[in-house]
């Protein structure tokens, strides 16, 4: 080969080289170098490089896939009580509840004696057409046993559930023959509704429990309000007691059924989450029906979401006790293995600006899931006065009525649990689940007597002459639980009602049981009383003249920023149009519009919102933004959504680095409360921009200072 052909091949000889020395070294480096853990140390993704290292260099075998679906959950732990992980096997199952249907044969069933009972045979559902019956028996699935210790309902579920169209094959043991029944079902849809009753209390008012927000539940709502129309409903209670919640989207929509149009139903913002508000659109069904709203402390998200709304918006009376405070929203993330993580994404807010979340420490689920033990032993099930509210989370509705966030919906009607009637055998005779063992083998036993009854006055007519109560004593008696008679007496009406709400519950169904608890129930009582009153509609405080005291400054500020934040509350609605007017105006400013270095702020719920602003001009001006250090401000440079963290009030600041150059502000735009028509602020009393300006020559030249809020007040004072 000559030396000029030697040249031309001699790039492509050294860039093979290159190749295959890299290729070498990273081969020996993996199997034999001495640190196995570099490669950890040097990896951007230290969590996948972990996985590799184990994967490639453990001592023994490891199952990498469970290893992966036990870290899942561990990980999610760390960051709120909320985020979670989803196996695959239970996606479904999950998304069910939800969704409004499943795949299935159309029964609810309960275990006893490690058989699967049928409870109830769904009406058009694939069992029914088959002809299964209330009270079989399953013992054999795809003509194998399905009985015994090992059963459990997840088993069952997973078992008799499957795709529509598949096949599954019963064998049924029924009361009235000696043979095993064999059926072959076809699983189809099953609906799932997520409203449990809706009827008339009385000629005039209608109560409607609705159990979970699920994709159907808005319709199932306005089919709800039309049947009770129907029946000339003059007043609406909805219960929404012991509702963990669901989706946020059947929430608003619902919300806008009562709302007239342009009232905010609620927000939503996260750090990578721009700021999304709900309103209502002027089409609901019912914008004047007198409404009552259920929660207590299994009240939770969507729940919350909705009685905040009605709350803040003063359109309805909320009754009962405080809810359970989740204000997270969570975003669904799949994965191709058909698990997923539901992570949170951002925080919702009330109309009136307040997160209802109660604190939490990241990595402390137990804690935070225990809360509600918490709320007991310090009495706030029974009494208003036992709950702590944070004077600080202080927030207005429409009307002035305070309102507090930080720890769930505070009712305005507060309703006591009734523990009247409870006694140590009640609750250990409840904690053994007998009267619910009980009130199914009667119900079994005797349920060619009970169908006869098709209502549930009719029934209970039936069951008072039976002697129930003495029935389960003995029992009760019979599983270890020694008769006691003076308690027995003491809780009789408590025993009596459960036993009675559950054989109903097994006959006729959980409307007709609600029905029946409800007779009974001191909130539906209360509830119904406010709107017998015509109290539904909430009314505005009595106002407090605004105090003028020369003599102390302090206290008439105090009193004016008070009297500016009710003002603001009163006049909600219009508050998002207001600060895009500002906003506008301040782009239009000579002054701004010639800054190169302009000072802003990040702006709190009653502020100006100043985020997507900030976004938007950082693209083209050096934007400072105000840290909260002591009991003082310094400036840092704005570099994005990512760089921000939450500061001392809560406030998102940046991390970015730290800026001195007063010299070189060029605009400077500053939040207040309230402003007089000279330009004076009126500030939230900590006094941070009175140490911050000063010093800075261009807060001496008033054309280039821009004061921003959505309340001015007049040179004399008052609002």
């Amino acid at each position: 080969m000559s030396t000029k052909n030697t040249s031309r091949f001699m790039p492509l000889i050294i860039a093979i080289s290159v190749v295959a020395g890299i290729l070498i070294g990273t081969f020996y480096a993996r199997h034999f170098a001495g640190n196995k853990l570099g490669i950890i140390n040097s990896s951007s993704n230290k969590l996948n490089a972990l996985l590799r290292v184990i994967d490639d260099q453990y001592v023994d075998t490891v199952n990498m896939t469970d290893l992966v679906e036990k870290a899942m959950p561990q990980i999610l732990a760390e960051l709120d009580p909320h985020s979670t992980y989803i196996p695959a096997q239970k996606l479904e199952e999950v998304n069910s509840e939800l969704e409004g249907s499943f795949s299935g044969i159309g029964i609810q069933f309960t275990i006893q004696e490690d058989t699967i009972h049928v409870n109830s045979v769904i009406p058009g559902g694939p069992s029914e057409k088959v002809g299964l019956m209330a009270g079989d028996r399953i013992v054999m699935v795809n003509d194998s046993l399905f009985a015994g210790k090992g059963l459990t309902n997840e088993k069952a579920m997973r078992n008799l559930k499957g795709p529509k169209g598949s096949q599954v094959k019963l064998g049924v043991k029924r009361a009235t023959e000696k043979e095993l029944l064999d059926f072959t079902i076809t699983r189809g849809d099953i609906p799932q509704n997520t409203i449990d009753a809706a009827y008339m209390l009385d000629d005039d008012y209608g109560y409607i429990q609705i159990s979970k927000f699920g994709r159907t539940t808005h319709v199932e709502l306005l089919n709800a309000i039309a049947q009770l129309s129907h029946e000339k409903c003059k007043g609406l209670i909805i219960d929404l007691r012991d509702n963990t919640g669901g989706y946020m989207e059947a929430a608003t929509r619902m919300v806008n059924e009562f709302l007239p149009e342009g009232k905010l139903i609620v927000y939503t913002h996260g750090r990578k989450y721009p700021r999304m508000e709900e309103y209502a659109n002027g089409t609901g069904s019912c914008q004047k029906l007198p409404l009552v709203v259920l929660v207590n402390e299994g009240s939770a998200s969507a729940s919350e979401i909705f009685a905040g709304a009605i709350q803040d918006n003063d359109r309805g009376t909320i009754v009962g006790r405080r809810s359970f405070g989740k204000g997270l929203v969570q975003q669904p993330i799949d994965f191709s293995d058909g698990s997923a993580i539901r992570l949170t994404i951002a925080r919702y807010y009330t109309p009136s600006g307040r997160c209802i979340q109660r604190p939490y420490e990241n990595g402390k689920d137990s804690k935070y899931e225990m809360d509600w033990i918490t709320r007991y032993e310090h009495g706030e099930f029974f009494s208003k006065d036992s709950i702590k509210l944070d004077e600080n989370l202080r927030y207005s509705t429409g009307l002035g009525r305070p309102v507090y966030g930080g720890g769930g919906i505070m009712p305005d009607v507060f309703v006591p649990q009734d523990t009247t009637g409870v006694s140590s055998y009640l609750i250990e005779v409840s904690n053994k689940g007998l009267i619910l063992q009980f009130s199914f083998q009667y119900t079994d036993r005797n349920r060619a007597k009970l169908s006869e009854y098709d209502n549930e006055e009719d029934l209970l007519k039936y069951l008072r002459h039976q002697g129930i109560v003495e029935q389960f004593v003995r029992f009760a008696d019979s599983k270890g639980v020694k008769r006691r008679n003076l308690l027995i007496h003491k809780s009789y009406k408590l025993l009596e009602r459960s036993l009675y709400g559950n054989i109903i519950y097994n006959i006729l169904g959980r409307e007709q049981y609600i029905r029946y608890i409800n007779q009974s129930d001191a909130t539906v009582k209360k509830a119904l009383d406010i709107l017998e009153r015509g109290e539904a509609f909430p009314k505005a405080p009595e106002a407090t003249p605004i105090i003028e005291d020369t003599k102390n400054e302090w206290k008439g500020k105090k009193e004016l920023r008070r009297q500016v934040a009710l003002l603001k509350t009163r006049h909600s609605s219009s508050t998002t149009r207001q600060s895009a007017e500002i906003l506008a105006a301040l782009e239009a400013h000579p002054a701004f519009r010639a800054a190169t270095t302009v000072l802003l702020y990040h702006s709190l719920k009653d502020e100006v919102d100043t985020h997507e602003f900030i976004r938007k001009w950082s693209r083209e001006k050096r934007i400072l933004l105000p840290v909260v250090v002591g009991d003082d401000l310094e400036l840092r440079l704005y570099t994005g959504p990512e760089d921000l963290k939450p500061g001392a009030y809560g406030i998102e600041e940046p991390t970015g680095e730290l800026f001195t150059d007063y010299a070189d502000i060029d605009f400077i735009a500053v939040p207040g409360v309230a402003f007089d028509r000279n330009g004076n602020r009126l500030g939230r009393g900590k006094g941070y921009y009175d140490r911050l300006l000063p010093p800075h020559p261009i807060s001496l030249q008033s054309r280039h200072l821009f004061p921003v809020s959505t309340r001015r007040r007049s040179s004399c004072g008052t609002v």
